[in-house]
């Protein structure tokens, strides 16, 4: 196929435009039905297949109208029972979700996940106990001892001043009428 003269580029300023050889060829529907046969076949072979296309784009032409007769149809009795475009759609993707869930590929899939689920649950629930030994264990230890201890006296001493009535921490001198020691490292 010679492309030399045809500009494809559907953005191009020259589309649909025809190449400078083909201006003077008529534009016509019936120019088909005039221009020479193939080589080859004679006047009868010709008229012959002639007489052939146009039955069969008349027959094109009758399908047509009876394939849109039948849709209209179809859309009709679809409407009377209610159906609707959306309805088809939820059908079809219903039908095609059971389709995929039936599949030998998604119930691999769906027993591997589970059964990496069942193995990931078991190992948290594992690290879970580990995690709380340890944390039991590091809690009888001697320096948490210590550290429990010290913020059990400090808790006392913050709550201890409340207890008694005042809202205010208490001095850490003990009496409010001696200025603080100034003890700001800057």
């Amino acid at each position: 196929m010679d492309t030399t003269g045809q500009d494809i580029n559907l953005n191009s300023p020259n589309k649909g435009q025809l190449p400078d050889f083909m201006i003077d060829v008529p534009v016509d529907p019936g120019v088909a039905a005039r221009t020479p046969a193939m080589e080859g076949l004679t006047e009868a072979e010709e008229e012959e297949l002639r007489t052939e296309l146009a039955k069969v784009e008349e027959e094109i032409v009758t399908l047509r109208q009876v394939l849109a007769a039948k849709e209209r149809h179809c859309g009709e009795l679809k409407r009377r029972l209610g159906l609707s475009a959306l309805g088809e759609l939820k059908q079809n993707l219903s039908k095609s979700w059971h389709d995929v869930q039936v599949s030998t590929a998604y119930k691999k899939t769906q027993e591997t996940l589970s059964q990496a689920g069942q193995k990931t649950s078991a190992a948290l629930s594992t690290m879970g106990s580990a995690i709380s030994k340890k944390l039991g264990d590091m809690r009888n230890s001697a320096t948490f001892k210590s550290f429990e201890d010290r913020m059990g006296t400090i808790k006392s001493k913050v709550v201890g001043g409340r207890e008694n009535g005042s809202d205010s921490l208490p001095s850490p001198v003990g009496s409010a009428d001696q200025p603080l020691p100034d003890h700001a490292p800057f």
